[in-house]
């Protein structure tokens, strides 16, 4: 038995589906997993690898009219509302406020002029901000979930989405991180647990039966 198969007979590895109202959230997209001068980045090109997907999934969703959300870590000088998390995780000082590390890859993806831009200092997009009500008040039920890195912020927010009562999608393609056993098995957990794990292809698909129906209206 492999491991899915084991994880079925234990309850787990159901399927949420997505609903009718998507939009995504690009999770810390930014220079500091790109730049190799910084902590945060890593020497596989895994972390740009999935900024390309990242790219191209947002421009699909530009194209179908799907809401793009961006989550940016800002943190104030000497990391004063980082709390205990900057003791554990020092490179977080990359994210202080003017360093150029914090800001969005020149290729992109990168938010345009109105749309939306949740700042944060903690690895959840929801903790702490006001996601989840711009999400309802939107009327989102389906957050396509995928940025830096598959581990943290990413599984976070893609846990804290289930918790808010959304059916989160994690898009594996577009989602990265410093090692690919790291990233597979939180996939791999996050699909047994707490959100749906899809291609980037899957949604690329979705996206562009979207912008037909939206030419066609």
């Amino acid at each position: 038995m492999d491991r899915t198969q084991d994880s079925a007979a234990a309850g787990f590895q159901g399927h949420l589906g997505a609903g009718d109202s998507p939009a995504l959230l690009v999770i810390d997209v930014c220079r500091a997993y790109l730049d190799p001068e910084s902590p945060l980045s890593d020497t596989s090109g895994r972390f740009e690898a999935a900024r390309a997907s990242a790219s191209r999934v947002v421009d699909a969703a530009r194209e179908a009219g799907v809401p793009v959300l961006f989550t940016q870590v800002v943190l104030q000088p000497g990391l004063a509302d980082a709390g205990w998390f900057a003791k554990k995780v020092p490179s977080l000082k990359v994210f202080e406020v003017g360093n150029p590390l914090g800001e969005f890859p020149v290729d992109g993806p990168a938010p345009l002029p109105g749309e939306i831009v949740v700042a944060k200092q903690y690895a959840s997009g929801f903790f702490g901000t006001s996601l989840a009500s711009t999400l309802r008040a939107l009327g989102i039920d389906t957050p396509y979930v995928f940025g830096f890195s598959t581990s943290g912020c990413v599984r976070a927010t893609a846990l804290d989405a289930l918790q808010h009562g959304f059916r989160p999608q994690v898009i594996a393609d577009a989602s990265g991180d410093r090692e690919e056993a790291t990233h597979d098995q939180n996939l791999f957990d996050l699909n047994a647990k707490y959100a749906d794990v899809v291609s980037e292809a899957e949604v690329l698909s979705r996206f562009e039966a979207l912008a037909a129906q939206k030419e066609n209206r």
